[in-house]
């Protein structure tokens, strides 16, 4: 899945749950993005002469989310201040989807403590991140 295959599936989903992107910023060739050990130093392009292209998106919450969808094939989203690292292309808008369909779980467990965001999606996965403090009304609010 290519960066605007994901950008359009991520404004779908927003927009089945009437949420809305609230920041879209492009940064094209490698000199620009924020992650790139493919290419030479200063250089504009990938050694295969394409143009890697890398977008940072905010939607409207709660819940607050971030996006940045990464050229290697890997998203990372942001959920209330969680960050869930490396979510594939192909997962970003079901994961999204569980998220504003109310599938996201909080689960906290008392010995040893603590805190995990828990968002499955279809296919049998399931992406894990333990939560800091404070927690928010909206992770609050998904208790399991």
């Amino acid at each position: 899945m290519y960066t605007e295959e994901v950008l359009t599936a991520v404004r779908d989903v927003a927009a089945r749950h009437g949420r809305t992107l609230t920041t879209v910023e492009h940064d094209i060739g490698a000199d620009r993005v924020s992650r790139r050990t493919g290419a030479p130093l200063l250089a504009v392009t990938d050694p295969d002469g394409s143009l890697p292209h890398e977008v940072y998106a905010e939607i409207a919450g709660p819940p607050a989310v971030e996006l940045t969808v990464h050229p290697e094939g890997d998203t990372r989203i942001v959920v209330e201040g969680v960050e869930f690292a490396d979510v594939p292309h192909e997962h970003a808008a079901a994961f999204l989807d569980a998220v504003y369909a109310g599938r996201a779980r909080l689960r906290t467990r008392l010995f040893p403590p603590a805190t995990t965001l828990v968002v499955p999606v279809p296919g049998d996965v399931t992406y894990r991140e333990p939560v800091g403090l404070p927690v928010s009304p909206w992770l609050s609010a998904r208790r399991h």
